[in-house]
């Protein structure tokens, strides 16, 4: 399968070694679509390079066509959807993460979901990413609806071997997510320097990276992508938020 063109946007930033950070507005968690894309373009423009739509339950049907059109038509970045599940596939996105969750417990969430969901997105004309998911401790609620054997947070070594199999399974980037919004905060910064040093392609990190500290010291253990959802919620500041984990992910990337 080619690479379509949010794939080989990614992998541009990538090459030149320029973080990024995806916001990712869940329709569920803002008060209306309009909300949420006034969100979505608060984040462009403090520097997001990419907005992700969707969650774990109740992201799908017309509040996520809606959502998404709406923040469609109102930013100049890929809109790109982070999937609850084949029902999440909406017409109004350039691209979709089509992931396989490397370790649920159960195969739908492996392969039946994607198979289920893949004519749907080649009808629609969504391009398709493929994606190596792994949930971490504590997980949240994607650990919960999917059944994760979740990594513990003190095995980076089971991480880095996930994430290595996800690539030689053909995924072209890996994500892994410690769920929304942690207690213990993101994943261990030594579980992704194990990560990093073992894949070649493109890794994301999401959950629990709620300051731009936090977001500087995840890109210098080895992040090129940082999605973030919490932190942008119910915030009043989030361009002036966005711009900050921005810039302290560059100074990340450059120690």
């Amino acid at each position: 399968m080619k690479i379509g063109k949010v794939e080989a946007y990614i992998n541009d930033h990538v090459g030149r070694e320029e973080p990024m950070l995806f916001i990712l507005i869940d329709p569920c968690d803002h008060a209306s679509p309009e909300a949420a894309a006034k969100a979505a373009k608060a984040a462009v423009e403090g520097g997001s390079q990419l907005i992700l739509v969707g969650g774990s339950i109740g992201a799908q049907g017309g509040l996520m066509d809606e959502t998404t059109k709406l923040i469609k038509e109102t930013v100049d970045v890929p809109v790109n959807i982070f999937p609850g599940n084949s029902s999440s596939i909406t017409k109004y996105a350039d691209s979709i993460y089509f992931y396989s969750l490397l370790n649920s417990r159960n195969a739908y969430w492996t392969a039946m979901a994607q198979t289920t969901g893949a004519p749907v997105i080649k009808r629609m004309g969504i391009e398709a990413m493929p994606t190596g998911y792994i949930v971490v401790e504590p997980g949240g609620t994607v650990g919960w609806v999917a059944d994760v054997n979740l990594v513990p947070r003190h095995k980076p070594s089971i991480a880095a071997a996930l994430a290595l199999a996800g690539q030689y399974m053909g995924n072209r980037l890996i994500l892994t997510d410690a769920g929304s919004n942690p207690a213990e905060g993101h994943m261990p910064l030594d579980m992704i320097a194990a990560v990093r040093k073992a894949i070649d392609v493109p890794y994301i990190v999401g959950g629990g990276v709620r300051t731009a500290d936090a977001a500087g010291a995840v890109v210098r253990a080895g992040a090129d992508a940082i999605q973030v959802g919490t932190a942008i919620e119910d915030n009043a500041k989030i361009r002036d938020t966005t711009a900050s984990f921005l810039k302290a992910m560059k100074e990340g990337k450059k120690k």
